[in-house]
């Protein structure tokens, strides 16, 4: 696996990955890790490398779009001097288009692809791995209107990753192939939330990119 001995991994994004987590930071013991992915993770490491001492740490926050991301970048990303950092945002920024689309709070294509650019560029030098994870919708249409528009912002971060050379991590893709043989219901009532086991795909599916062994 490619996170070594005592480095910190960081997690930022929307309620995915803030599930409940502490304030200010979310980190283990118990639950403050939140109940999602990134706790998964870290009961991951903690048993099938617990010589490592990677610290896993979590500052999703519910609601959030990229531009929430970039405003408290600098405190809960920067100030954290973290090693290893993963970033999945880009729900919340589809979603308020199609939810309230005239309160104009959702953030179009350019500027979230310009702003996410923008905070990987200013941060990729301080990092030893930077992990860029798509937006979803647990949705198999994809004609579907929102998955249509979640598949181009998932674009998106492909695209950012290639260009700085960081590792990206296609969520829906690993969405897409529970989907094939299960309903969406099974795993998040509203398309956006997972259950347990749907978290487990995002934790699976970041682990892969990590280079974990299973």
């Amino acid at each position: 696996m490619d996170i070594l001995d005592g480095q910190r991994l960081l997690c930022i994004g929307d309620s995915v990955t803030d599930c409940g987590r502490a304030r200010p930071v979310g980190e283990a013991p118990h639950d403050r890790l939140g109940t999602g992915w990134v706790n998964q993770v870290h009961c991951l490491l903690q048993a099938t490398h617990p010589e490592r001492r990677i610290r896993v740490q979590n500052t999703g926050s519910s609601g959030n779009t990229v531009l929430n991301l970039a405003d408290r970048w600098q405190t809960d990303v920067l100030d954290l001097k973290p090693d290893w950092l993963a970033v999945m945002i880009g729900i919340n920024d589809v979603w308020r288009q199609f939810d309230r689309p005239h309160h104009g709070d959702g953030v179009m294509p350019e500027v979230y692809e310009r702003t996410l650019d923008s905070l990987v560029a200013q941060t990729l030098p301080r990092l030893q791995g930077l992990v860029l994870m798509t937006p979803f919708f647990i949705e198999p249409l994809r004609s579907d209107g929102m998955r249509a528009r979640m598949d181009e912002y998932g674009t998106i971060v492909k695209a950012v990753a290639v260009r700085h050379g960081a590792r990206c991590v296609d969520t829906q893709a690993a969405f897409d192939r529970f989907l094939a043989h299960n309903h969406s219901s099974v795993i998040a009532w509203d398309r956006v939330h997972p259950t347990p086991g749907g978290h487990m795909i995002i934790a699976r599916a970041f682990l892969d990119a990590v280079g974990y062994r299973w």
